[in-house]
């Protein structure tokens, strides 16, 4: 073999693991909304997080959706990128932390923090497909970007609703809505002829 040759493979490999890098970036960075969300969902089941807190904590989940969607929509993120989204998911995940662990606390029982609850588990499920869908190959990233601008409305009618610390009924029909338009959002992308 000449220098060429191992030149060239090594390229080769280095192309590769890049592009895999990447991909693996952005499936773990889906994984991590997951489990923000369940711990949102688990601070409301247990009262260590009001409906008012799990609203704020759904606006920075928003900006840190909407922060995904821009970086996927040309199908992969540069180290810049993901150093400012890995920023992001931290102040987020600290912020989870700080709410659950304050004086403040929610009544699980009542019926504006049960309307909360089934909301965020929603996202938890939305969040989930979406990495299942990464992960299987059935989305790319580009539409896995697609999908984040989805749950970014979502996340901004569940903050919104929950600005004044009560989501009502009809709030709730609204993100639910909106829900359902998401979820037939991630489904048509996961089952066009697309894959990675």
């Amino acid at each position: 073999m000449n220098i060429f040759e191992s030149t060239g493979i090594a390229l080769a490999i280095g192309v590769f693991s890049t592009g895999a890098w990447a991909q693996t970036a952005a499936e773990v960075d889906q994984q991590r909304d997951v489990n923000q969300q369940q711990r949102i969902e688990q601070g409301l089941k247990s009262g260590d997080l009001s409906t008012k807190e799990a609203g704020a904590l759904e606006r920075d989940e928003q900006h840190v959706d909407r922060m995904q969607a821009n970086d996927l929509k040309h199908g992969s993120m540069t180290a810049t990128q993901q150093e400012r989204l890995n920023a992001a998911e931290a102040n987020t995940s600290s912020a989870i932390y700080a709410d659950k662990h304050n004086a403040t606390t929610g009544n699980p029982n009542s019926a504006s923090s049960a309307r909360m609850q089934t909301d965020v588990q929603r996202n938890v499920d939305q969040q989930q497909r979406i990495a299942n869908g990464m992960q299987s190959g059935a989305l790319t990233n580009r539409e896995a970007g697609a999908a984040e601008r989805g749950q970014v409305h979502v996340d901004r009618r569940e903050a919104n609703a929950a600005a004044n610390g009560h989501v009502s009924a009809a709030e709730q029909g609204r993100i639910q809505r909106a829900e359902n338009r998401q979820s037939n959002h991630i489904y048509n992308l996961k089952h066009n002829a697309r894959t990675k």
